[in-house]
């Protein structure tokens, strides 16, 4: 059950100040409750707002949040959703345009790449909340020099296997969004694009897709490659590391702080490991962590920066909500710098205002800065369409198992199924 169970009739029903319902994702709950009870200390007792949690998974939120607004549900006054939501709840009609004051003061500081993601036909409709983009994260001991592309991080990882060393490289291959994203970015980096806003599918323009394709199946299958990668998601490429067995990992910045927390919330600093960078039982006084080190995105092409896909969430005002003023001004509260300043240090999300980037104060909490913000300033967005999901769908099943991709032939087929789904025509997996 929702925690807005609890509040529910609070919005509309109360002679009190107006009650704003905030649903937002489940990670991060903590600091999304503290910033809610700071904006209703700071709003002066005109209004509340209540954090509410989603599901764990991305999939489920969007179907809770989506159910609720179709119904027209007046006690959802803001939705914390995902960046690849926004034209789709633009167009259906769910959300609210920001307001042309409102939308001056949130583009005002915020960094270019997540303002994309809240864009659609030219109009803001969310404000970022906070944004996510992924970096190489590496072992010193096994690779002194970080590999700068995909080739040379695969050669790497065949040279540590043929020394019986820790050698996966880990990336997100299961069936789901996190594979789309993996894709997206190799495609960008190689200079490509899946399709435009007004879904015209560019898939198939040039060699960025073959390219792509290659470094997906070389990936999963080269000598030393993780068995499972064809499974593996964030948590799966973390543990991965933590325990010991990989080398390299392409992943979010959450695996920092899960390395340095004690268990059973983190790694606790990772398996202890020999001279050799191996696992080992035995207390030899080394651990993962010593060697835990962080470079920027492997590059397609040599000397052409890597455009990582960002992620993260936006906020906006529901248009099902009977205070819309309010939540705009709430939102602004909930994105303020003190609230990006918690949800980076404690919850592990790169912020969204460029500031937070140059204070001293914040780079030293926050050690990965430089190459999280390399990741950001290359960053490539996620197709801004109402079909997003049906492509992502595709995308997911035609990708998966990596290892079976022939990236001489799939190509054509990719093409012919992202135009079905962008233009709804069939049925998706």
């Amino acid at each position: 059950m929702l925690a807005a169970a609890a509040v529910a009739g609070c919005g509309s029903g109360s002679t009190g100040p107006p009650v704003l319902n905030f649903y937002g994702p489940a990670d991060g709950a903590t600091q999304y409750s503290e910033a809610a009870q700071d904006c209703t200390a700071q709003s002066g007792g005109r209004y509340s707002v209540v954090y509410n949690g989603l599901a764990k998974g991305a999939d489920d939120q969007r179907l809770q949040l989506a159910r609720r607004l179709v119904a027209g549900d007046p006690e959802v006054d803001i939705v914390g959703i995902d960046v690849t939501w926004t034209a789709e709840f633009a167009a259906a009609g769910w959300i609210e345009k920001l307001p042309e004051d409102v939308a001056a003061q949130v583009r005002q500081g915020t960094l270019e790449g997540p303002l994309q993601t809240a864009t659609y036909q030219g109009a803001l409709w969310a404000a970022p909340l906070n944004t996510n983009t992924q970096v190489l994260w590496y072992r010193k001991d096994l690779s002194p020099t970080p590999p700068a592309t995909w080739d040379e991080m695969i050669a790497a990882s065949e040279r540590l296997a043929q020394q019986g060393l820790p050698s996966y490289i880990e990336v997100q291959a299961a069936q789901y969004e996190g594979l789309v994203v993996w894709f997206n970015t190799l495609l960008a980096s190689a200079g490509g694009q899946i399709v435009d806003e007004g879904g015209n599918v560019l898939l198939g323009q040039g060699d960025a897709a073959q390219k792509a394709l290659s470094i997906m199946q070389r990936v999963a299958s080269a000598p030393g490659s993780d068995p499972s990668l064809s499974v593996n998601k964030e948590n799966d490429g973390r543990l991965a590391m933590e325990a010991g067995t990989a080398a390299f990992q392409v992943n979010y910045p959450f695996v920092y702080a899960s390395i340095h927390t004690p268990p059973p919330d983190g790694g606790g600093g990772g398996t202890f490991i020999d001279a050799q960078g191996k696992p080992t039982t035995a207390d030899t006084g080394r651990r993962v962590v010593d060697e835990f080190a962080w470079a920027p995105y492997p590059s397609v092409d040599p000397g052409r920066p890597a455009k990582p896909t960002i992620g993260g969430i936006n906020l906006a005002a529901s248009t099902t909500g009977e205070h819309p003023d309010l939540a705009f001004e709430a939102i602004q509260c909930l994105r303020n710098r003190d609230n990006q300043l918690r949800n980076a240090v404690d919850g592990g999300v790169p912020p969204t205002l460029a500031d937070l980037y140059t204070d001293p104060a914040f780079q030293a909490e926050y050690p990965a800065w430089e190459a999280i913000k390399n990741s950001l300033d290359n960053a490539s967005v996620r197709p801004l369409t109402p079909g997003y999901t049906s492509i992502s769908i595709v995308l997911s099943d035609l990708l998966n198992p990596p290892a079976a991709i022939d990236p001489a032939t799939a190509v054509p087929e990719l093409v012919d199924q992202v135009r079905g789904a962008a233009n709804s025509e069939g049925l998706v997996p």
